[in-house]
């Protein structure tokens, strides 16, 4: 038996499940559809997403959209449609473009979601106004089997971390990967693909839009101005092409269900910091009670924004990671110095220039030692502004551009001792000895 067949005896859901899951979609449907006309709300219901086109996985979410007429007014459709999200699902608010309700039925967790129901994509009103589209597309090019290896390869990008367009996985969407199996034919031949490719490749069903940049682009058949590959990050998309080549090389399942990763304990932290020569660095956030997917964006910004910070100070970031806690936000770095010397040697204009003069009398009687000629140049020991990466960032966080809604006032610090003692060890144990997935 092929990796592949004995992956998909593990993923394919049983009959049981399909009829559960069909069952909910019809009484919510049939709920939702008495509710509109006893509120008399002119409005239609569907189901859409992967349970709707058949290529969902276990425990899959329930995509239900409530169609409003084109010339619904934009607040109506909006508060009609969170009403009726709260009066069926009893759910919370969430944001994408425009508000919807996300909430439990019958055991599934389901997304209410208000849209318009546009004659076609040219003419959507709202971003999810083309989710139906994509529904009848991938209905129109799929059969069963076809649906299967589309499982496989949502299977294994979820094995490999790639899986999801959100700001905390910045990888390959669901309808991506129903593209791919469409476009190549079946799993196989989207690895052997995707093994070959180099960024900025440029794919499309039928016809390509406008010219797009991007590390991968992917054509929407439904709508060509846009591409659907659009929230894969350049680590992601390497990442993809890395695991392609190593599954075809060496088929195994691990690329589908990787192992947890073990917590290395703190002896063997603290051998790994010892090798590298480096330090640990550890900053934490008070968490702001926002929508997770823009906090999840808000931490990639400001995970970059410090380490960019720290670079520009020569701590030097060697790795990062980032972990969102219940309460806390919280950054781990590791670094090539956490100490700088006192002093550095601070680099003047050369000395025919009309300035010279300004920077002599600025630095004469220098704490330090006068201004001297290097390489044909005013040069001078100064006093550096900070001697630590922790008292750098404490004056400097606040204005490196971290999350707008991430509050300094709220920063801890932890120093290199600290971090090995209090951090969280698994965090610890991917920034100090990365694995990649199919590899733990």
């Amino acid at each position: 038996m092929s990796v592949e067949d004995a992956v998909l005896r593990r993923i394919v859901p049983d009959p049981e499940l399909s009829d559960r899951i069909r069952a909910t979609t019809e009484k919510m449907t049939a709920e939702t559809e008495r509710y509109l006309a006893e509120k008399d709300i002119a409005a239609e219901v569907r189901c859409v997403g992967s349970v709707a086109k058949g290529t969902f996985l276990a425990e899959p979410d329930i995509d239900l959209f409530v169609m409003f007429p084109e010339d619904t007014p934009r607040e109506t459709m909006e508060g009609k449609g969170l009403r009726i999200g709260e009066d069926i699902l009893g759910g919370r608010k969430m944001y994408a473009e425009h508000p919807y309700t996300t909430g439990s039925y019958d055991g599934f967790e389901v997304d209410l979601v208000p849209c318009y129901k546009v004659t076609s994509p040219e003419k959507m009103l709202s971003a999810v106004d083309r989710t139906p589209f994509h529904t009848d597309y991938v209905l129109s090019k799929t059969d069963a089997a076809a649906k299967d290896q589309i499982r496989l390869l949502k299977t294994f990008m979820k094995g490999i971390w790639a899986y999801g367009a959100e700001p905390n996985n910045r990888g390959f969407s669901g309808y991506l990967c129903e593209l791919l199996v469409i476009r190549y034919g079946d799993f196989r031949s989207v690895l052997e693909a995707g093994a070959t490719w180099k960024e900025g490749v440029s794919i499309s069903m039928d016809k390509k839009g406008p010219p797009m940049v991007a590390p991968l682009v992917f054509y929407d058949p439904v709508d060509p101005r846009r591409n659907v590959a659009s929230a894969v990050h350049v680590d992601t998309f390497a990442l993809f092409i890395t695991a392609c080549k190593a599954y075809l090389n060496e088929p195994s399942e691990n690329f589908f269900f990787p192992n947890d990763r073990v917590p290395a304990p703190t002896s063997e932290l603290r051998r790994l910091v010892k090798v590298h020569g480096s330090r640990l660095l550890t900053v934490i956030f008070k968490r702001p009670d926002i929508n997770e997917d823009n906090l999840h964006s808000q931490m990639w910004k400001t995970r970059y924004a410090l380490s960019k910070k720290l670079d520009a100070f020569s701590f030097n970031v060697l790795r990062a990671v980032h972990d969102l806690g219940r309460e806390d936000l919280a950054f781990i770095f590791e670094l090539e110095r956490d100490l700088l010397s006192k002093t550095f040697k601070h680099v003047g204009p050369p000395v025919w220039v009309g300035s010279a003069g300004s920077f002599l009398e600025k630095w004469r009687n220098n704490e330090f030692g006068e201004p001297f000629i290097e390489d044909g140049s005013w040069k001078v020991i100064a006093e550096r502004m900070y001697f630590t990466a922790a008292e750098m960032l404490a004056d400097e966080a606040v204005f490196s551009g971290i999350g707008r809604e991430i509050d300094p006032a709220t920063m801890r610090i932890l120093d290199h001792d600290d971090t090995l003692s209090m951090a969280d060890a698994g965090l610890l144990t991917d920034l100090l000895d990365p694995k990649l997935p199919w590899e733990i």
